[in-house]
């Protein structure tokens, strides 16, 4: 009961803060950039606009078009996913005022993609020679939402069945943080390493700083973990307490045996 317990908080983290957003709100970014977004359907709307409520939009985004992704589109203003953002960096710079940009040029990290600043933080990676953030992960990016859903059913299968390989399979939420940090450092070594001649700017090789603050050219970055993670790490304590739970419950059953 206790491993059920832990695995049923997991499963309820992820599910309401990354599979439902994912799921229903898959490739609204991408249909409305390339002008389908007659294609979006109904529900998803309803989905963006509930999960997009007291996220970062940038300050370019029309005020009265905010938190509606009908009007949104319409005033073809930066769209960006839903998900739970999952890391944060922002750059601060003397032509970028506090008054404008109170929190810098911010990005924020998902599973799924992306939101905040984006096209303004591509915009100062192409004065660098760096590549479009979008250049990163992109079949990560598209398989996201189905690899969510299956990590979703490996923890129904876990609350409902006994089976040691089960354990095995639910470390991959256990490590799912690291997973993600994996990946991140990964790409941000891939696009430091990775410059283009057409830069204005000529920097050498540089891997951009993971966590914490550092200097890229005349920027400041910050880069940290937000809610995402922080929520990430919840499932992988409660799907750990759920492994340890049923190896203990296994373990008492045996020897009364």
């Amino acid at each position: 009961m206790k491993a059920r317990i832990f695995t049923l908080i997991a499963f309820g983290i992820l599910m309401y803060w990354f599979v439902i957003p994912a799921v229903f709100t898959h490739d609204v970014v991408e249909l409305a950039r390339i002008g389908k977004a007659d294609q979006i359907p109904e529900i998803s709307y309803k989905v963006w606009n509930y999960y997009a409520k007291d996220r970062y939009v940038s300050p370019s985004a029309p005020k009265e078009a905010v938190g509606d992704l009908k009007k949104m589109i319409e005033e073809d203003a930066e769209l960006f996913v839903v998900t739970a953002p999952i890391w944060y960096v922002a750059l601060e710079a003397p032509n970028y005022p506090k008054e404008a940009f109170p929190e810098g040029i911010p990005v924020y990290y998902h599973f799924d993609g992306f939101s905040g600043d984006v096209h303004e933080m591509n915009t100062i990676n192409h004065y660098i020679g760096m590549d479009p953030m979008e250049r990163g992960a992109p079949y990560l990016r598209a398989l996201a939402p189905y690899a969510l859903v299956l990590l979703a059913l490996l923890m129904v299968y876990y609350m409902l069945y006994d089976a040691k390989i089960l354990d095995l399979l639910m470390l991959i939420p256990v490590f799912l943080p690291i997973i993600f940090l994996g990946f991140y450092a990964y790409w941000l070594y891939w696009f430091g390493h990775h410059m283009h001649d057409w830069g204005a700017f000529k920097i050498k090789p540089f891997t951009p700083t993971v966590f914490g603050d550092g200097k890229v050219a005349q920027f400041t970055t910050h880069s940290y973990p937000t809610i995402g993670f922080w929520l990430l790490l919840a499932i992988s304590l409660f799907s750990l307490l759920a492994i340890v739970s049923k190896r203990k419950a296994r373990k008492l059953a045996t020897q009364k045996a």
